[in-house]
């Protein structure tokens, strides 16, 4: 009997358990290690900040779903990772002792890198539920008194897609609410260009995503490095390529939403051999680290290197899909580990998105995520928020349901009407085959 262990209930540790629940016997044990015992799909949070969603309609109570799976819930949260003794500090002092562990953390929101930056600041965030409620009281302020909006990321970001997002339904609502021609918009970003995203841009997402900037007034500032934040005020440094500085921008905001720069939680920085200095987790092809061999890691918590050199630091976003890729090709690794084989199975690593624009959006796949891609493909239409709406539903049922299986495949199949994207492959004989 084996004890797998997975750390953290998010998008890829809550498919991650239940992958492996369906790979592995009755009698082999699998605990879920988060903090508290809600489920609270992300994607969603944008449309919680302006009210189009509530906090009951896209959380899940995990406790009886995992009851009903077999799988146990260890809700006091990790403290510290002990790799060298195969198990986990609990916040409450306890230890758990596992055979093998899959983290899934998420990360760690690096506000505090930005004198002034997040909810404890001056600033708002999407990244949470909790901060996408506090967001929605400050909007319902905004409408009642209305003034400049600044929406974006700081230096060292990598997700860029929601905040792109937020800008056009935060535009949206306040049409709605008929006050969008108090609100000057501002969109400040490090990234070299509108619509690089952390991938040197996919398919025409910088024209795509300017044009809409433009058709909703929407200023924009790139390669620029956020100082420091204080009460109404926003202080920039927009670079040159060299990173040198090019123009100082003081900017008055009524209402701001800045994603952070992420980095490892502590529970994992600074172990020896796991992680990078920023906290990541390091893996090889198949998502094991290579210091510990009965670690294993998906999602956001994984280390992958920028795309290429840009003046300031862009991260590379980890998307659904990759991370549903990651996940399968981990569970098939643990579980081929289990029957003391090898492990073969390599993520695909692909970005299917939809970016929501409140009535429409933009849709994108990039097969690989990294270029040079086989794939490098974008489109806009009201379908986008059709389909995001339906993704959202659908994933939620999924978590309720306890089921395992993936959806960004069936999408890229049904509804983008391109090739069909594989999960992961299996390496075979020195070569790989598609699965």
């Amino acid at each position: 009997m084996s004890h797998i262990v997975v750390l953290g209930a998010g998008l890829g540790g809550t498919i991650m358990a239940y992958e492996m629940r369906d790979k592995l016997s009755s009698a082999d044990r699998i605990s879920v290690v988060t903090l508290g015992s809600s489920y609270s799909f992300v994607p969603s949070n944008p449309w919680v900040a302006v009210g189009w969603r509530e906090r009951g309609d896209i959380t899940v109570d995990l406790a009886q779903t995992f009851a009903r799976r077999g799988i146990a819930l260890r809700p006091e949260g990790a403290r510290k990772v002990h790799p060298k003794e195969s198990r986990i500090e609990l916040n409450d002092g306890s230890f758990i002792d596992y055979d093998y562990l899959s983290i899934a953390t998420g990360p760690d929101l690096a506000f505090d890198e930005v004198p002034g930056l997040g909810p404890a600041g001056h600033t708002q965030s999407i990244c949470h539920i909790d901060h996408a409620v506090a967001a929605r009281e400050e909007f319902d302020a905004l409408v009642r008194n209305p003034g400049p909006v600044i929406v974006g990321a700081v230096q060292g970001a990598s997700c860029y897609g929601p905040a792109y997002e937020f800008a056009f339904i935060l535009d949206m609502a306040l049409r709605k609410a008929k006050v969008r021609d108090r609100v000057p918009m501002t969109f400040v970003t490090p990234e070299p260009y509108i619509g690089h995203l952390g991938l040197d841009g996919v398919g025409d997402t910088k024209s795509l995503l300017e044009s809409a900037m433009r058709a909703r007034h929407i200023k924009w500032i790139t390669n620029a490095r956020v100082t420091s934040v204080d009460a109404g005020m926003m202080h920039v440094e927009e670079v040159n390529e060299d990173a040198s500085p090019k123009a100082g921008h003081d900017l008055p905001f009524a209402y701001s939403m800045m994603l952070p720069a992420f980095r490892g939680v502590p529970a994992v920085m600074g172990v020896e051999g796991l992680v990078n200095p920023r906290g990541f987790v390091t893996i090889d092809r198949h998502q094991r680290n290579q210091a510990y061999p009965n670690v294993f890691s998906v999602g956001v918590c994984v280390a992958i290197p920028p795309v290429g050199k840009t003046p300031l630091p862009v991260g590379v976003p980890k998307t659904g899909f990759m991370i549903e890729s990651m996940v399968t090709a981990a569970a098939e690794n643990i579980a081929s580990l289990l029957r003391s084989e090898e492990p073969r199975a390599v993520a695909t690593w692909n970005a299917v998105c939809l970016a929501d624009f409140g009535d429409e959006g933009i849709a994108f796949v990039a097969q690989p995520q990294i270029p040079p891609r086989n794939v490098n493909w974008s489109s806009q239409g009201k379908w986008v928020h059709a389909a995001k709406v339906g993704f959202e539903k659908y994933f939620l049922h999924k978590v309720r349901q306890g089921k395992s299986e993936t959806f960004y495949e069936g999408l890229a199949l049904d509804v983008l009407g391109i090739r069909k994207l594989k999960e992961i492959h299996i390496e075979t004989a020195g070569q790989a085959r598609l699965r």
